[in-house]
């Protein structure tokens, strides 16, 4: 998920920004890795650049049922300006779209609600139903004006022990080339901007005392620069 990128290519107008969620996947071990891929050379948007995976909130995100819901303080973070059912579904596309785009489901082994949806459905053909009470939201981001693509996108967060169950490559049509990245292994790849702050923020809350409540940073595009202000 790109924000703010200097290649961006800047166009006439003023997009409005579509609803997007990202989910940073982090293996707690005495060196901490966190889940990225490389978005391939032949793609339109981004190519070659290395992020998390993450992508467009879609309808049919807001209509899954959950048993284990966003806990109540993450829950007002990605419901902040937003109704709790789009929170929730902000929540469930970052867990769809890591599942499209690594092959990683999140949730436990369970019995699927019905879906109208084609990803979802593809998602529950494993046996696995999301969960998101594991989920923390880290940071939004708005990218800014005048760019080819726009969107608003909240950062969400979990454990590696939230992976229920990961498709071999040879089942499933990966989008990103994943890897398992230290900190140090990241920042020396081709990282947007805005992924390079994220992976800071991840790491300074590694680096709390358990029972920290740390605010998310906001990051906008205000009179000309990038604003940061601070969810609660």
């Amino acid at each position: 998920m790109v924000m703010n990128d200097p290649t961006d290519q800047i166009v006439p107008g003023v997009l409005k920004p579509k609803d997007a969620a990202t989910l940073i996947l982090v293996k707690r071990a005495d060196e901490p890795r966190v889940l990225m891929g490389c978005r391939g050379a032949g793609m339109a948007f981004m190519a070659n650049k290395y992020v998390f995976p993450g992508g467009r909130m879609d309808p049919g995100d807001q209509r899954i049922a959950v048993a284990h819901d966003l806990r109540p303080e993450v829950m007002a973070r990605a419901s902040a300006g937003v109704t709790t059912s789009r929170g929730r579904g902000l929540a469930l596309a970052a867990i769809r779209e890591t599942f499209e785009e690594t092959g990683i489901l999140i949730g436990e082994p369970g019995h699927p609600p019905r879906t109208r949806s084609p990803a979802w459905a593809r998602f529950f053909a494993h046996g696995i139903v999301p969960r998101l009470d594991a989920l923390e939201m880290i940071a939004r981001a708005v990218t800014p004006p005048n760019r080819t693509r726009r969107f608003d996108a909240r950062f969400f967060m979990a454990d590696s022990s939230a992976i229920a169950h990961a498709l071999d490559a040879t089942h499933h049509e990966e989008l990103l080339q994943p890897s398992w990245l230290t900190f140090a292994e990241a920042r020396a790849l081709d990282l947007p901007s805005i992924t390079r702050r994220i992976l800071e923020e991840v790491e300074l809350r590694l680096s709390d005392p358990p029972g920290t409540s740390r605010p998310a940073p906001f990051f906008r595009f205000l009179k000309g620069k990038t604003v940061e202000t601070w969810l609660a």
